[in-house]
């Protein structure tokens, strides 16, 4: 079974494309983001991060401290590391055993910060969703009601749409909401590629 990452910058439609491949192919698709906010409750990725952060970063059993997280690391790139460092082991065992119990040709893993984060070789194929800068400030905006400079602010932490299209496998461009058929004929393509 191949594992396969599928990424894009914020409001490419990243998402709605892993929609798609999961509904009407039946491919299984791995949210990295969701995944990777369950692992702060691993017993020992727990007790790795409160020996490190102390135990302020966790307001409860259930709840982390996002804000005082997101301060720490913030302010100090070697806290990033050392985060992502404990995060990104266990989130990788978990995905392994996600995929084991998969039935399918492959899996998509969706993240996206594949490449910021170097995680590429992880993987047998890549997958970039991509879109023009002005759709996807729109679709930033509208999906978490915010503003333009909020939205530019995190598209600045990423790293240009240019470039990562370059390195993919694969691109599929995602440029208007309501043209799915045309979508599913780029997705068919990878599908059958794959």
């Amino acid at each position: 079974m191949k594992k396969v990452a599928i990424t894009g910058n914020i409001g490419s439609g990243k998402s709605w494309v892993c929609e798609l491949f999961k509904h009407h192919l039946g491919i299984p698709v791995y949210n990295s983001d969701f995944a990777a906010k369950q692992m702060y409750f691993l017993p020992d990725v727990r007790k790795k991060l409160v020996g490190r952060f102390g135990d302020l970063i966790y307001l409860s059993d259930t709840e982390i401290d996002r804000k005082y997280l997101a301060d720490l690391v913030f302010h100090d790139e070697n806290a990033q590391h050392e985060l992502e460092a404990i995060l990104y082991p266990a989130l990788f065992v978990d995905f392994d055993q996600w995929m084991v119990k998969q039935d399918s040709p492959y899996v998509l893993f969706e993240s996206a910060l594949v490449y910021e984060k170097r995680l590429e070789k992880q993987f047998d194929a890549i997958v970039m969703v991509s879109a023009s800068e002005k759709t996807r400030l729109r679709r930033a905006m509208e999906r978490d009601h915010c503003d333009e400079s909020t939205v530019r602010a995190r598209m600045a932490k990423q790293w240009p749409e240019e470039g990562k299209r370059l390195l993919a496998d694969y691109v599929i461009w995602h440029e208007n909401d309501d043209e799915d058929d045309v979508l599913m004929q780029q997705i068919m393509e990878v599908h059958k590629s794959l």
